[in-house]
């Protein structure tokens, strides 16, 4: 066994240790359900699509904020093909209608020149008016459908392992601490599963193949590092950007595709809500790789499920992350970055208090948890960051 498998390993058991305690501590059973399992599967989904597309981009030298404005067009796309052709075609249709948007944001960037951070703004804000529209012409002459939504779709299959649920709700029932809970969670992450789920998750391990073992990835890793030394080696850094725009655009389009046969089972207006700007910040708490997008994704996704559930798994939340931030703050002491630990004890020490004496967390504040979360582990990442070196430089061969 590696230092990786067994670090990864110490990590899943501690996480699985401390939410258990939290879960008892603030009475929140709903915390290590089956249920939120589940449903962190299907929320972490979306924003592991985009967190992915945006890598993409990055990894070229291409800052990508339009990933919002993809997703809101894949999940168009892909609600207009599936109203016809079913949830397969669906997806494709949402993967090809980011892939164009991601095309359109390559031209604005590399053949008109425009900054690429206005460029994402304008497809974000151009995205909500162009569906708007489409619906009007579309959705809206269609039986159960409007301007605002989509009549309702066919979703893709649920899977399940075999077994799973008949040997693993009995433990589940125990009420043994942590292992209950380890066989609740494992039991929402093997049963009823949707394809789209599990395709999604295999796209990590192929990005991380065709990114780090393959001669294109060489390629986009070497533009997204030092472009003019790319060129000069013969390897067109336009090309190269072209290439991974679009397939950033197919991976974000492919996320919206997902919220509309997957997540739910039609297209609605604002469905996206945000995700794409999270995916981003996935990329930042991954240090532009896939597995640490993967990890943030999750994170988000389980914060994100925590805000349309009980209350009280919030306020486990709290515990888990003041408990998390002082912890860390003492490694940090001990590793002699004292400034870096003041940061993490001020936000940690409120967030134990006010879990011990506070009252209960506010209903506005359980829907914000996510973007709260964003906010906080944005704050405790930065110091280990290492983006791409070129992102948001725009390269001209004339100059060089």
């Amino acid at each position: 066994m590696t230092i990786t498998t067994k670090r990864w390993g110490m990590l899943v058991l501690g996480g699985l240790v401390l939410a258990s305690s939290a879960a008892h501590i603030a009475n929140a059973p709903d915390l290590t359900s089956a249920g939120l399992a589940g449903a962190t599967l299907r929320f972490t989904v979306p924003i592991l699509l985009a967190g992915l597309g945006g890598l993409w981009a990055e990894k070229s030298g291409t800052l990508n904020i339009g990933l919002e404005g993809m997703m809101i067009i894949g999940s168009w796309t892909g609600a207009w093909v599936g109203m016809s052709s079913g949830p397969w075609a669906a997806l494709l249709g949402g993967l090809v209608g980011g892939a164009l948007v991601g095309l359109l944001h390559a031209v604005i960037t590399l053949a008109w020149g425009v900054d690429q951070a206005i460029a994402g703004i304008v497809i974000n804000m151009a995205a909500i008016g162009a569906v708007r529209f489409l619906s009007s012409v579309t959705f809206a002459n269609e039986q159960g459908g409007s301007i605002s939504q989509s009549p309702g779709l066919e979703q893709l299959p649920l899977v399940s392992v075999p077994f799973a649920d008949s040997v693993l709700r009995p433990i589940g029932g125990w009420d043994v601490p942590v292992l209950s809970d380890a066989a609740s969670l494992v039991r929402g992450l093997a049963t009823n599963v949707s394809v789209g789920t599990i395709l999604a998750f295999l796209l990590v391990p192929l990005t991380w193949w065709v990114l780090a073992r393959t001669r294109f990835g060489l390629h986009v890793r070497a533009c997204g590092e030092n472009p003019s030394a790319a060129d000069s080696l013969g390897v067109s850094p336009y090309r190269i950007r072209y290439l991974s725009q679009t397939i950033s655009g197919a991976f974000a389009g492919l996320g919206g595709a997902y919220l509309v046969v997957v997540a739910s089972s039609l297209y609605r207006e604002g469905q996206v809500g945000g995700r794409g700007f999270i995916g981003l910040a996935t990329l930042v708490f991954g240090n532009w790789t896939p597995g640490g997008v993967l990890g943030g994704s999750l994170l988000f996704g389980f914060t994100d499920a925590l805000s349309t559930r009980q209350a009280a798994s919030v306020e486990a939340l709290l515990l888990i992350g003041g408990t998390v931030l002082v912890a860390r703050a003492g490694w940090l002491i001990y590793r002699q970055r004292r400034e870096s630990a003041i940061w993490h004890l001020a936000f940690g020490i409120p967030v134990l208090l006010w879990f011990a004496f506070g009252s209960s967390v506010p209903k506005e504040l359980v829907g914000i948890a996510p973007y709260l979360t964003t906010l906080v582990v944005l704050a405790v990442a930065r110091q280990a960051l290492r983006p791409p070196s070129a992102i948001g430089v725009t390269y001209r061969r004339s100059e060089e």
